[in-house]
């Protein structure tokens, strides 16, 4: 993750909902900040098991679709006064499938914390857990919620413990602060481990010694990239707390949490790690989920 030099575009889901109203506002912002132009994907799909209809139906169905995404890119260039190159792209498929599949020709994904569909208590959409979970580039989370305007006084947070999508998040925390000219607070947590019962533990165990490693390292992975970008204000937060609480907390009042799709200690068969995870359910603030990098 370095200087900004794609020219794909920035994709947002759109279906209609004010989740993805939210999210469309916010991508039509990041593509005219980017200087790249927006696509809005809507999915449409026969959405029952029972075998396929008519061809009639699916045809009806499509039509469906294509008005919404149709009212999707008018709304998109009213938000941007005409300034922003519009496209549109109407996909037979779950929205999940389709817009990862849109994915591998796009810079970055926008969407609604949760669709239409599903049950009216749902605090996270599944597109919005398996999307980030499977794509190569970063995808921002966005809550139907009102967004406060960006600026000096603007704030990114980013999540740092070490691990391979941590180092991308900080890069993309980075890039968004000089993209909107606002400040990183880096924060990393610990905790104690001889606070955690279990019989004969804590003789063998250096706390200090720990948590001094542990912020060491914390300040070597930042330090890379107060260089590389020396006109944005960064502040290095280490605290003594649980990860999925301390991120949380810190995102109260921010404008951007920026978190690697899996942290140290993620089971490999998750979608989303567990900070992960409890970043998109209470962060109050647009969650920026950002993928390790491919190995090999």
């Amino acid at each position: 993750m370095g200087e900004h030099d794609s020219t794909l575009p920035v994709l947002v889901g759109y279906d209609g909902s004010p989740a993805s109203e939210q999210a469309l506002r916010w991508a039509v912002q990041e593509a005219r900040l980017r200087g790249l132009p927006l696509t809005v994907c809507h999915a449409w799909h026969w959405p029952y098991p029972s075998r396929p209809p008519e061809d009639v139906t699916l045809e009806i169905l499509r039509g469906i679709g294509a008005v919404v995404a149709d009212e999707g890119v008018r709304k998109a260039r009213f938000l941007a006064d005409d300034d922003l190159e519009v496209r549109w792209r109407l996909e037979q498929g779950p929205a999940s499938a389709v817009l990862l599949r849109e994915s591998r020709q796009a810079d970055l994904i926008v969407l609604g914390l949760r669709g239409h569909g599903g049950f009216d208590d749902l605090i996270v959409g599944s597109t919005a857990v398996q999307v980030p979970s499977r794509a190569d580039i970063p995808a921002v989370i966005v809550r139907s919620a009102p967004q406060p305007p960006w600026g000096e006084d603007a704030r990114i947070v980013v999540g740092v413990d070490g691990s391979p999508a941590a180092e991308q998040a900080l890069g993309f925390a980075f890039e968004e602060a000089t993209l909107r000219t606002a400040s990183v607070q880096a924060l990393c947590s610990w905790w104690d481990p001889a606070a955690i019962p279990g019989p004969d533990r804590r003789a063998f165990i250096d706390a200090d010694a720990l948590k001094h490693e542990a912020n060491t390292r914390f300040e070597r992975a930042v330090a890379p990239w107060q260089a590389r970008y020396p006109k944005v204000p960064v502040d290095t937060t280490f605290v003594l707390d649980t990860p999925r609480h301390a991120l949380v907390d810190a995102a109260e009042g921010a404008d951007l949490l920026v978190v690697g799709a899996r942290g140290i200690g993620s089971a490999p068969q998750t979608l989303l790690g567990p900070v992960t995870q409890a970043a998109l359910q209470q962060a109050p603030c647009p969650v920026a989920v950002v993928p390790a990098p491919r190995v090999g």
